[in-house]
């Protein structure tokens, strides 16, 4: 995904067994490559490392910055 994968979007590069299709390929993202699952990302079973991973992309989102347009000057 050429502009980075938002949090909660299934990567384009999982086929149906969810398996890599850039797996070994020079085109696989950096950080997919330098990606090195342990007993903290993964837990016990896949849904607790979806859990896991869907926490931890919530918490590391970038926070939007919203602006009011109402006026702070008092009438």
């Amino acid at each position: 995904m050429p502009a980075g994968k938002p949090a909660g979007v299934r990567c384009i590069q999982l086929d149906d067994q969810l398996h890599c299709r850039l797996f070994g390929q020079p085109q696989r993202p950096a950080v997919c490559v330098s990606l090195r699952p342990s007993a903290a990302m993964c837990g016990a079973d896949r849904r607790q490392a979806i859990d896991r991973l869907m926490l931890w992309e919530q918490q590391t989102a970038p926070v939007t910055v919203v602006r009011s347009t109402r006026s702070t000057a008092f009438p």
